[in-house]
């Protein structure tokens, strides 16, 4: 069993990377392997509606993407992470979306059935309309997606300061457990 974590901040060691190690780690407490895959450092274009992926499990565009793509199919769980870059999720973790997305889509939908769910931290707006984004790209690929003690977001600007939101920080633990729990579930 692999839980992986994408965070899609442009900034490595952020507050989006903090939340997620946080849920992964009560992931890893319920036995369940984990990955973290950071945006930061990886070229992922966007879409171009070419539509190749349509005829087959490919994507012409060369970039990262294919690697992650592949680690997602394998994944038992899969945690889309973003901060709120104006009002919205990241260029990237939207470019990572839309790509993987169309070619889960049209290629025997491979992640129907598994466990997924938003990460979300804003400075301050914006992060419903993000969680919101990140939770549809799960429903429509047919995830089950847990809930926890609240809505998964934090806050914090500056690197390090979600660290400071408890109960941010509390619902992305308790988000992990529940990542666990289904996931065990379902592999029962």
């Amino acid at each position: 069993m692999k839980a992986i974590a994408i965070v899609g901040s442009p900034r490595e060691n952020g507050n989006t990377e903090i939340l997620c190690k946080h849920a992964l780690r009560a992931i890893e407490e319920e036995g369940v392997d984990t990955e973290l895959v950071r945006l930061a450092d990886l070229d992922i274009k966007p879409c171009t509606a070419c539509m190749v992926c349509k005829d087959e499990e490919s994507c012409p565009i060369e970039d990262d993407l294919w690697p992650i793509y592949l680690k997602m199919k394998e994944a038992d769980a899969i945690i889309l992470a973003s901060p709120v870059y104006f009002g919205s999720a990241t260029a990237q973790i939207k470019a990572l979306m839309e790509r993987a997305g169309y070619i889960a889509y049209w290629n025997g939908r491979p992640f129907d059935g598994k466990v997924g769910g938003p990460l979300v931290v804003a400075r301050r707006a914006g992060k419903t309309f993000t969680a919101a984004q990140l939770t549809n790209w799960f429903q429509i690929l047919g995830f089950f997606i847990p809930g926890s003690t609240y809505f998964n977001v934090a806050f914090g600007r500056n690197k390090g300061e979600v660290e400071q939101d408890e109960e941010g920080m509390r619902t992305a633990w308790n988000f992990g457990k529940n990542i666990a729990l289904l996931v065990k579930k379902l592999k029962a």
